[in-house]
């Protein structure tokens, strides 16, 4: 498959596919093999044809995958020191690491990555974005709340996968403890759907070609609601751009490039 492909998105588990002409990857790698192999097949490409993958944090649910994938498939891991630190304290397991700096934009096999910094309650997580054939691609999820500089490195992207975690008043009627409520809806915590909204509102231009609406929480959220939320929030300010949901159970709906000389 010539795109990208969310595999899932939420709290069980996190994977993204995006593959070229040149190159496979994952961008996290937080479910479990048998699912990931799946969900690969159901676009066409196999789990041992993947390059690289991409870490964005060290939370469980997007690195869950990375030790047998590192160990049986000798698959590298690009991450910063931090979280490659946190990786291998969490995992008891050291993969083939390829170190990045955030802040620092670094080249892969035809890929122009731009990891920067969003604030969540881990070592040092980032989100990406990353320029191929002409395209310019923004993947930004697990951050409390989107300060100037994440606005600043998504602007002018043909695609979007950002995070619609919750609605506000979802979470306060949740039966989640006290704790959770205050860590969601923190400044480290996760983007509301207004947030969302508020975000993608804030990069958007003419050439946004789709958003999918990612890490929707499995209790404090429901995609109709996030659709809606998103949707009449751009609808209002005449941004119209077509929405999808990244299904944390199913692969969501893939954008496929056109083959170079095509």
């Amino acid at each position: 498959m010539l795109g990208f492909c969310p595999l899932a998105s939420g709290s069980r588990g996190n994977a993204i596919f995006l593959g070229t002409d040149r190159v496979r990857i994952l961008i996290d790698a937080g479910t479990n093999c048998a699912t990931l192999e799946k969900r690969l097949f159901e676009i066409d490409v196999a789990l041992n044809t993947i390059d690289a993958i991409l870490v964005t944090h060290e939370h469980t649910d997007h690195i869950s995958a990375i030790p047998l994938l590192a160990e049986k498939f000798k698959i590298p891991v690009f991450a910063n020191a931090e979280t490659a630190k946190g990786l291998c304290e969490t995992l008891q397991y050291r993969p083939r690491f390829k170190i990045f700096t955030t802040g620092e934009p670094f080249s892969f096999e035809g890929l122009e990555i731009s990891p920067f910094s969003i604030p969540h309650d881990t070592l040092d997580p980032v989100a990406f974005t990353i320029q191929t054939q002409g395209m310019k691609l923004g993947f930004c999820t697990d951050l409390g709340y989107a300060p100037s500089l994440v606005k600043k490195e998504l602007q002018l992207c043909d695609y979007l996968y950002v995070e619609a975690n919750h609605q506000i008043s979802m979470v306060h009627s949740s039966h989640r403890p006290q704790i959770y409520k205050k860590r969601v809806l923190g400044r480290q915590g996760h983007l509301s759907n207004e947030d969302c909204a508020s975000l993608i509102s804030s990069v958007f231009h003419p050439g946004l070609k789709h958003v999918h609406l990612a890490h929707l929480s499995s209790e404090c959220n429901v995609p109709e609601v996030a659709l809606q939320v998103v949707g009449d929030f751009l609808a209002a300010q005449k941004k119209m751009v077509p929405l999808s949901i990244a299904w944390q159970e199913k692969i969501a709906q893939p954008i496929l490039f056109e083959a170079k000389g095509s």
